[in-house]
């Protein structure tokens, strides 16, 4: 066993080297031994503040003490040391044992006011006792009793319980400088703690700093200047740290101040930012919204609401809370909103519906609540919620989005709730009316729905008009002709196409913009852009232009096809050619001849490739005229009823029908597709001069418009373009 432990009720256990402790121990009763006068040889080594050479006994006091400062016990006094001596190591023999002044043995010496203190505040009663005796107050004897009774050695004393007494209470309010000066070696915490609670602070001057240092009298005062500069420079340094410490805190708290005034300013906790402030639609009115005349004459009410509401709350009447535009993108939804509060010449508030979605919590709801405010404010005015149905979808419970339902619920309550909103029009806009909750488009919030639909040829012809007197045009431009050739376009479509034909113009550096230029602008937005670098041989050229002019044979000489716009074998997109068809109006409904002359069309182009080359030389560049052709021909049977083996009657789902209906609708596909090839046949063989002409007229100009290809037809010649 070579370590020695102390433990104490306040301070945690601790080891130490046992064979370093007795040595020193051992040094220590030597010099106790040799010594004729203890204390006096010890105070000789505390005090050294007047002498200046020591004796012997001085200076083997002084490897004691030296040997001690390492271990934290410099600080003992001469009774602690002897009481340390006598519990540590074995008992000294009455021989051994020198006798002080008076006759009283040193081991003996207690200050303690009675026995039963001792008792009470280290758990046994002062004085020997056999090493078998219950020195410890616990049941179980420690590790350190143990070693000690192994050894020989009086148990060291474990301290059980403690008190604070007046002298700890006066020590901790003592002043830096009356605390004694920390040993310059290694000082265990629990040394000091547990040996040095009864002894008095001790103070060390600075001339007794100057004797321990060996300073020479000369350099006495030189010392003692520079201590008290490196004293007032550690006091400015310290006062410095100090300042700079309170600065940084002060700058600190004030960046904290601003931080969180400028986060209760942002958008995400004030709420909707963009929307509060109105907008005046002066320059928009209805005369700018072409193509969609039934809408403008819906909300012309809405308008009249607006510019003179005593005119129907004379009659009991009430405004309307809401208006639903619903139609495809590029219609002219938002253009309408706008020119609504152009009419009506109040403010306009925008937002947008993914304005109001955002990751925290209350945040769309709270603009909401801004939004309607500002504009209760400044009514009568109109609020106009783009994209409605990414703020008003229907409901549905998530436990992904437990809090989603916070913003339709907030403006179901704006709209129709307890306080009215009188005044106020909120008109909305979406392209899929069906995903919107049913709470909100029921009469008392949106009490109008307005569909607005894409522009039919009349719309299209004014929207062409519209912008084409934006920019440099020939005069002798046909709006109504590109208007023919763009069903199902839409107004942002034909800005587009406008805006295309006006690039293609710039880049030929012409004047204005032609006929030319809006056909090229159509072909590309309808089939993509043209493929000249393509390098095609000559056989697929020819097979090209056979295929592309019988395409228009059969449309030309059908009875009920659509009037050929324009054929061409210039490769554009994934096809190698074209012929495009334009019809006269739109087509509401179609007939029952009319769709089979379009499947006639969509045979022409194979039946003119098996004629001229042979069975063994057709090639796939029929395939997506079979699809157009197979489409028509089972909607003929499954959807409209033109069929007369199986009737009137429409299959849906052709899943849930029977095998036998399902062949017997295949059948009569089969049926109709294969009596359109046999007249496209018939009539490309009745036509073969026509056919070849247009072929070698095609292979020679690549492209000819309508009027080009009704010349050829008849047998007349071409202009030298």
């Amino acid at each position: 066993m070579n370590m020695f432990s102390l433990s104490m009720a306040v301070q945690p256990q601790v080891t130490v080297p046992l064979s370093h402790l007795i040595n020193v121990l051992h040094s220590l009763k030597s010099s106790v031994g040799s010594s004729s006068s203890s204390s006096s040889s010890v105070a000789t080594c505390k005090s050294r503040k007047h002498k200046e050479h020591a004796s012997d006994s001085e200076l083997h006091c002084t490897e004691s003490m030296w040997n001690l400062r390492e271990l934290g016990l410099s600080d003992l006094g001469t009774q602690q040391l002897h009481e340390l001596v006598n519990r540590v190591l074995p008992r000294l023999s009455p021989q051994e044992a020198p006798l002080p002044l008076g006759g009283q043995t040193t081991w003996r010496m207690s200050h303690l006011s009675t026995p039963s203190f001792y008792h009470n505040k280290h758990g046994f009663a002062w004085g020997p006792s056999p090493v078998s005796a219950p020195v410890f107050s616990r049941q179980r004897p420690s590790p350190l009793h143990s070693v000690c009774t192994e050894l020989q050695h009086w148990p060291v004393l474990v301290q059980s319980r403690s008190f604070k007494t007046l002298r700890i209470k006066t020590r901790r309010q003592q002043s830096a400088f009356e605390r004694p000066v920390e040993s310059e070696g290694f000082t265990p915490s629990f040394m000091k703690g547990f040996l040095t609670r009864d002894k008095g602070v001790e103070v060390e001057s600075l001339d007794s700093l100057l004797k321990n240092k060996n300073v020479p009298d000369a350099q006495q005062d030189t010392f003692k200047r520079g201590f008290a500069e490196g004293f007032l420079k550690a006091q400015a340094l310290t006062q410095r740290t100090q300042d700079s410490l309170r600065r940084t805190r002060l700058i600190l708290l004030v960046l904290l101040l601003v931080g969180l005034y400028g986060i209760s300013k942002t958008p995400f906790i004030s709420g909707l930012d963009s929307a509060v402030d109105p907008v005046q639609m002066k320059n928009v009115t209805f005369e700018h919204v072409k193509g969609v005349e039934e809408a403008k004459n819906e909300l012309q009410e809405v308008v009249e609401f607006l510019k003179n509401p005593q005119k129907f709350t004379a009659l009991g009447g009430k405004l309307p809370k809401g208006v639903l535009l619903v139609g495809p993108p590029g219609t002219g939804k938002t253009l309408l909103a706008r020119a609504v509060a152009g009419e009506a010449d109040v403010p306009f508030y925008y937002a947008s519906g993914s304005e109001f979605d955002e990751m925290f919590v209350g945040v769309g709801a709270s603009r909401i609540r801004n939004l309607f405010r500002e504009a209760k404010g400044n009514a009568p005015c109109v609020i106009f919620i783009d994209e409605l149905d990414s703020v008003g979808g229907k409901r549905i419970e998530s436990p992904m989005h437990p809090y989603s339902r916070q913003t339709i619920n907030q403006l179901l309550a704006e709209m129709d709730g307890f306080k009215p909103n009188e005044g106020v029009i909120i008109i909305g806009a979406t392209n899929f009316p069906e995903a919107l909750d049913n709470a909100l488009i029921r009469p008392g919030r949106f009490d109008m729905q307005v569909t607005v639909p894409k522009p039919d040829v009349k719309g299209r012809t004014e929207i062409l008009n519209w912008y084409l007197k934006k920019i440099k045009v020939d005069p002798a431009i046909e709006a109504n002709i590109i208007a023919r050739g763009t069903v199902g376009f839409s107004g942002a479509d034909l800005e587009n196409l406008v805006n295309q034909a006006a690039l293609k113009a710039a880049v030929d550096e012409k004047d204005m913009v032609t006929m030319k230029e809006l056909e090229f602008a159509k072909d590309k937005i309808l089939m993509g852009p043209e493929r000249r670098s393509a390098q095609i041989d000559k056989k697929n050229k020819l097979i090209t232009a056979y295929h592309e002019s019988g395409h228009a044979i059969v449309a030309y000489y059908t009875k009920d096809a659509m009037p050929i716009n324009k054929a061409t074998i210039m490769p554009r997109g994934p096809s190698l050619g074209h012929v495009s068809m334009l019809p006269e109006n739109d087509r509401w409904s179609e007939t029952r001849s009319q769709l089979l002359a379009q499947m006639d069309v969509s045979m022409g182009g194979r039946v003119a490739e098996e004629i001229i080359f042979g069975h063994e030389y057709i090639t796939t560049g029929a395939s997506s005229d079979f699809d157009s052709a197979t489409k028509i021909a089972k909607m003929m049977v499954t959807r409209f009823g033109m069929c007369e083996k199986l009737g009137v009657m429409t299959y849906t789902d052709m899943t849930l029908t029977s095998p036998e209906t399902q062949a017997a609708v295949e059948h009569e596909v089969r049926v109709l597709l294969k009596e359109s090839y046999e007249r496209a046949k018939a009539l490309l063989k009745s036509h073969a001069k026509e056919h070849k002409n247009l072929a070698d007229a095609l292979l020679m100009y690549e492209t000819l418009d309508a009027k080009e290809i009704q010349l050829v037809l008849e047998g007349k010649a071409l202009e030298t373009r």
